[in-house]
């Protein structure tokens, strides 16, 4: 029970870059109508014949390589994603396989946009139970499979990606590198975001999510620093779901992180969903925005009006 740290993280995006320009010779919208509503300027595309447990595998590889870790160190695979197309073998079954990881637990968790912090904290609690070792935590979608191309109000935001995370038992006596989680959902309000139907469809109702995480979601993001010690102000970074710009940026200034450094990774990658926080934590490291041990507050939100976030230690 000492807890669990990220030991390291990685990411992954198709090649293929679909620009606000290319947007609008298919469907009645701008660059400037786009930028000025979501503040996204690109997203990355998959092809037909990269599937969305190819995106996680490529993420989880990078993040085992930055921690120096083989495929047989894992004993745990969790994917957060709501865009398999499989019911059985599901998600993280089919990236163990891509990686050769031998004989894990495998566990897809469908939270849409809250997916990664959901499946953070679940192998968290995991490792410190002393039910795993180590775990790899991905979050992938590829939202460009059940976008609406005809609907300029969704179809401007989605993109597809991966990120990783690895997640391993803490020295006996280190403070703990993932904080306390505190999540939850509203579940009588879940039609304001939905992936429905056959085919399915991504649709939402922009004005009510916006209004819900503007509003709602800040004090829950500041009781998240409360459980773990931390005040918002000491936040070395803040690292919102990569909903839409005009999301975020008021999202952060209401937690009161003062010092921080938000992700703004949705302007060059959409909404990934799940991918969008591990996405751009990895991008912030990779980038050296932030360094080993400095405090990052993760938070989710999304689908079913879920929630989920916990203050983390960057690796």
């Amino acid at each position: 029970m000492n807890g669990s740290r990220i030991a390291a993280v990685g990411h992954y995006q198709p090649a293929k870059v679909l620009t606000n320009e290319d947007l609008a010779g298919m469907v009645d919208t701008s660059d400037e109508w786009i930028r000025t509503r979501v503040g996204i300027r690109t997203r990355h595309i998959a092809g037909p014949d990269e599937p969305v447990d190819e995106l996680a595998a490529h993420a989880a590889a990078k993040a085992l390589a930055a921690a120096g870790l083989t495929p047989g160190d894992i004993d745990l695979v969790l994917v957060a994603t709501s865009t398999a197309v499989d019911r059985s073998p599901n998600t993280a079954a089919r990236v163990a396989a891509r990686l050769g990881v031998p004989r894990p637990a495998a566990l897809d968790v469908n939270v849409v946009c809250a997916g990664f912090t959901h499946a953070l904290a679940t192998a968290d609690h995991t490792v410190r139970a002393g039910a795993a070792r180590r775990a790899l935590v991905i979050g992938a979608d590829k939202m460009s499979a059940v976008a609406d191309w005809t609907d300029r109000t969704t179809c401007v935001l989605v993109g597809d990606g991966a990120g990783a995370a690895v997640v391993e038992a803490c020295p006996e006596g280190a403070e703990p590198g993932i904080g306390p989680v505190l999540w939850g959902s509203v579940p009588e309000m879940g039609h304001a975001v939905r992936i429905e139907g056959e085919p399915a469809r991504f649709a939402q109702e922009g004005q009510t999510v916006y209004r819900w995480a503007t509003t709602q979601l800040p004090p829950l993001a500041r009781q998240t620093c409360e459980r773990a010690g931390i005040a918002p102000e000491d936040l070395a970074a803040v690292v919102l779901h990569q909903a839409n710009l005009r999301i975020i940026e008021p999202l952060a200034a209401r937690i009161g992180a003062v010092n921080a450094v938000v992700a703004r990774d949705v302007t060059a990658s959409g909404n990934t969903s799940a991918a969008s926080i591990p996405l751009a934590l990895s991008k912030l490291v990779e980038q050296g925005g932030i360094t080993t041990g400095d405090p990052v507050l993760l938070f989710g939100f999304g689908g079913n009006l879920s929630y989920a976030g916990q203050v983390v230690r960057c690796p």
